[in-house]
């Protein structure tokens, strides 16, 4: 029995010693993960784009195997809502998709300690997509993507009206033209309007820049949207309406204008890039993109997205590092040619995109002419109090309530403006 004893004993010593390595292999293994960081990331959609960026961060997790990404997908309706409920209980994310800094600012993590050169890091960048990351002195990221607005038109209503399209920017048409054009295809096609246009505050502003005007004064400090370049943008808008070559029934009565596009009812659609990918899937005819008519000069509005960190985050080094591979110029083309949206940078200028490359060169060339002043101004963080009021005066005044005049007085009169 004692003989048994101790081989007993012999073999619980033993099992101990296992579990004694065992124990310190855990531990091990414990340390190596406490080197690893996970990123946490607020992501909206628009298309294809999450999968892309899943591509991206995995390539970067190849490249810097500590690091890992939790990405959150987010609708975009709730997006602000999720930020700041973070920020506000001590949770902030380490980085997210946004689309304007104005209402998370004061939470974002200032980029410029990590940057060699901070005018050269921004020289990167095309002019219309710098004024939506800074503020005074400070970089809040970096602005990973660019729409523009622009005309689809159905190449088989144009043929049967005889009417051919600007081929090239030298050949834009003035607004007489355009309206002359409409009004062609409208009576010799089977369209039955000549264009559907976004009822957005954002995309009927195209036509008070392309008439020189602007919303804001040149400082930013104050409206000038009743002054007569805008006014004028106004009723040449109200007279498409009332010769009925844009329907009422988008800004009067929210009708949906990619259905009047799509379904065949309208030969051109004043819309953005956005939708590229959205014809290429669902329209089952013929379409194209020109280029838009000029005022008294030719201008796009820019519109994007941009990626922040966050200034609560407990990996700022992290943070940094991936938005500077983020904005880098291969992994940028990589984004904005398999997502179809516009690159931010001035060496992506012409890249090939995954669909439809040709019609994205033309939105590409309306941003290539549109100056800072569109950008500026919504990115103004007055502009949520005059955009509302943009919108109800201009359908007040195709319903003939207000002139355009009084429409535009009216709004510097209401709006109010820190």
């Amino acid at each position: 029995m004692k003989k048994l004893f101790a081989i007993s004993v012999l073999l619980l010593s033993f099992s101990l010693l296992l579990a004694g390595c065992s124990d310190n292999g855990e531990e091990s293994s414990g340390e190596e993960n406490a080197d690893q960081i996970t990123l946490d990331v607020i992501w909206f959609s628009d298309g294809n784009e999450g999968d892309v960026f899943k591509e991206i961060t995995d390539q970067y997790t190849e490249e810097n195997p500590d690091v890992t990404f939790n990405i959150i997908d987010t609708p975009y309706d709730d997006l602000l809502t999720r930020i700041r409920t973070r920020v506000s209980g001590g949770d902030a994310p380490d980085l997210a998709r946004i689309s304007g800094i104005n209402h998370v600012q004061d939470a974002l993590l200032d980029l410029t300690p990590y940057l060699d050169d901070k005018d050269a890091f921004l020289d990167q960048f095309s002019d219309v997509a710098i004024p939506t990351v800074v503020r005074d002195d400070a970089v809040y990221g970096i602005p990973t993507d660019l729409t523009a607005h622009g005309l689809f038109y159905n190449k088989e209503y144009f043929e049967q009206a005889g009417v051919e399209v600007p081929a090239s920017p030298d050949d834009v048409w003035d607004w007489a033209e355009f309206e002359a054009a409409l009004q062609q295809v409208s009576d010799n096609s089977d369209a039955r309007f000549g264009l559907a246009y976004d009822l957005s505050p954002s995309r009927y502003s195209t036509l008070i820049y392309q008439n020189g005007g602007s919303i804001f004064s040149e400082d930013q400090t104050s409206l000038t949207v009743n002054e007569p370049a805008s006014v004028e943008a106004l009723e040449y808008f109200q007279e498409l309406h009332e010769k009925e070559l844009i329907p009422s029934s988008i800004w009067l009565g929210g009708e949906n204008p990619n259905s009047l596009f799509r379904s065949g009812q309208a030969a051109m659609h004043l819309s953005g890039n956005w939708n590229v990918q959205n014809y290429e899937e669902n329209a089952d005819f013929d379409w194209g993109v020109t280029y838009m008519p000029e005022g008294t000069q030719r201008s796009s509005v820019a519109g994007g997205k941009q990626m922040v960190g966050f200034e609560d985050s407990e990996h700022k080094e992290a943070v940094a590092d991936f938005l500077l591979y983020f904005a880098s110029q291969e992994v940028n083309e990589q984004f904005v040619s398999e997502s179809s949206f516009l690159s931010t940078r001035k060496d992506n200028a012409e890249i090939e995109y995954d669909v439809r490359s040709e019609e994205m060169q033309v939105f590409a060339d309306e941003l290539s002419v549109t100056s800072q002043i569109p950008t500026l101004d919504w990115e103004n963080p007055n502009m949520p109090a005059v955009e509302t009021l943009l919108t109800e005066n201009v359908q007040k005044t195709l319903s003939g309530e207000l002139n355009a005049q009084e429409a535009m007085d009216q709004i510097v009169e209401n709006a109010e403006i820190e």
